[in-house]
Formats: structure tokens, sequence, C-alpha cells
């Protein structure tokens, strides 16, 4: 995975100064931190709802192999 250092954070920077310019690039920044963040929510929303189905598959899993022991512990007394 490629490594972005100090210098290419600055050329990029400037060239996004120069582009945009630099009355409007306040404003870019802005935007995109807010896509950002409402991308992360998006991930973590998603990231909660696979644990909580996980879970509860997990716990349904538990649930029948506990009664498939009983049963088959009552076959044997039999």
């Amino acid at each position: 995975m490629p490594q972005i250092g100090w210098f290419e954070i600055l050329i990029i920077v400037s060239v996004a100064i120069i582009v945009v310019g630099p009355k409007d690039f306040p404003i870019m920044i802005k935007k995109l931190g807010s896509w950002i963040g409402s991308i992360k929510r998006y991930v973590n929303n998603i990231q909660s709802q696979v644990t909580d189905v996980s879970e509860i598959n997990i716990d349904k899993d538990d649930k029948v192999k506990k009664s498939n022991d009983l049963t088959n512990k009552k076959d044997e007394n039999v």
C-alpha cells in the first residue's frame, strides 16, 4: 500500500488551492470533512448491524446446541 508523506500532502493541498482558489478552499475542506464524517457514520452503523446479527445467530446456535444436547441425554436415559 502506498504511503503518503508530508511533502506529497503539501503538493496536493497546493494544487487544490490553485485549482479551487484560496477563497473557496476552506468551504471545500469543510464539505469534504462532512462527507467523510457521513461515510464513517454509515460504515460504523453497518458494522454494528452486522455485529448484532452475528451475535443473534451465535445465541441461536448455542440454544440449538443446548437443546440438542438435552434431547440426546433424554434419549440415552430411555
